[in-house]
């Protein structure tokens, strides 16, 4: 407390939120936390079938990125004073699942479902991009610092994947429209819930 009483804020968090599109800022940082924490989760299924592979400890790297992906949003989440998606639970069971079933397939398999979902986190994050540079670019300069940065690891995981021989996994096409489809559905949600 200050002198009188009065409560200290800090100022960075006020000058973090001073002019800025709170709805548009409240939907990117909430639907990229999700997107960051079910990478978390896949990549934890596929640790938990193929951790001990030859192919872990590619997918325990990528997996550490995602981490720091995650907490770097976490931070995000408090300075914009933004509500993560209610689905979170959901998306825990979900993304492990999903990266546990995608690894059942084999390291292919695991690849695969890698292949589909940083192309479509990738493709969002410049979609994101976009609309923060449309709206102005000083005022985001962080948040497009960090969505440029997390999109260009994201792709590469995704050619990642593709070295390890995802386009092999049987039903490749098949898996990758319905991993996607998925990815494109959570999206929707998590921006929203």
């Amino acid at each position: 407390l200050a002198a009188g009483g009065a409560s200290l804020r800090l100022s960075s968090t006020r000058a973090t939120l001073e002019g800025i599109n709170k709805p548009l800022v409240d939907r990117i940082i909430r639907v990229d936390h999700a997107g960051e924490y079910g990478a978390n989760r896949i990549y934890a299924g596929q640790m938990a079938v193929l951790g001990r592979s030859s192919v872990g400890p590619i997918i325990q790297q990528m997996w550490n990125q995602e981490k720091d992906h995650l907490k770097k949003f976490n931070d995000l989440m408090v300075s914009y004073r933004v509500r993560p998606t209610v689905l979170l639970p959901f998306w825990n069971v979900a993304g492990f699942v999903l990266g546990a079933g995608s690894a059942l397939l084999g390291k292919k398999g695991a690849m695969a479902c890698t292949v589909a979902v940083e192309e479509s986190i990738s493709d969002h994050y410049n979609n994101q991009i976009r609309t923060l540079m449309e709206d102005d670019p000083e005022k985001y300069k962080e948040l497009l610092q960090v969505i440029k940065q997390f999109r260009d690891d994201e792709r590469e995981h995704h050619d990642i994947g593709l070295e390890h021989d995802a386009e092999a996994a049987p039903g490749y096409s098949v898996l990758k429209t319905a991993i996607q489809l998925g990815c494109k559905a959570a999206i929707f949600l998590s921006e929203r819930i």
